[in-house]
């Protein structure tokens, strides 16, 4: 499953919005009609897993904690219990809980970003900051890609 690319969107007055058709077509393909929303660990904005997904996760985390240890075992209970499970309705719109809502500042309007396997909701004033200046985002893809800078002449 592959989400790329973003789409701006707006919230009703009961926090439900259409979820993009490109993204719903990225579902349906794959089979699935549950999504599970949290908020993001880093950044304020809310992150949509596929069901399948958030399960592959969810089975990999619990692998790396020890269930007998008591600060894995908090650390996993802070990362389910704010987990909510959506589904479409017949319109193609989601129902955003209102504390999610509130938890990243959302009013209106608001941006859906594709990250690959899952997708993230900004409200739209607020999503110009997880993205670094044209020059800085170069450089650090080449110094994660360990690609040499190519100098300017």
């Amino acid at each position: 499953m592959q989400f790329l690319g973003s789409v701006d969107a707006k919230l009703d007055a009961k926090g439900r919005v259409f979820f993009p058709v490109s993204f719903r077509r990225s579902l349906q393909k794959e089979g699935e009609d549950c999504l599970v929303l949290r908020k993001d660990i880093y950044e304020n904005c809310l992150v949509l897993y596929p069901e399948r997904i958030w399960n592959m996760q969810l089975m990999e985390l619990r692998n790396r904690l020890n269930r007998w240890n008591a600060e894995h075992q908090r650390l996993y209970r802070q990362f389910v219990s704010d987990v909510e499970v959506l589904g479409l309705d017949a319109n193609g719109r989601i129902l955003i809980p209102k504390r999610c809502l509130r938890l990243c500042n959302m009013q209106q309007d608001v941006r859906f970003i594709g990250m690959g396997d899952t997708l993230e909701i900004w409200a739209l004033e607020a999503v110009q900051q997880p993205f670094l200046e044209p020059e800085c985002f170069g450089h650090e893809l080449e110094r994660i890609m360990n690609v040499e800078p190519v100098e300017n002449k």
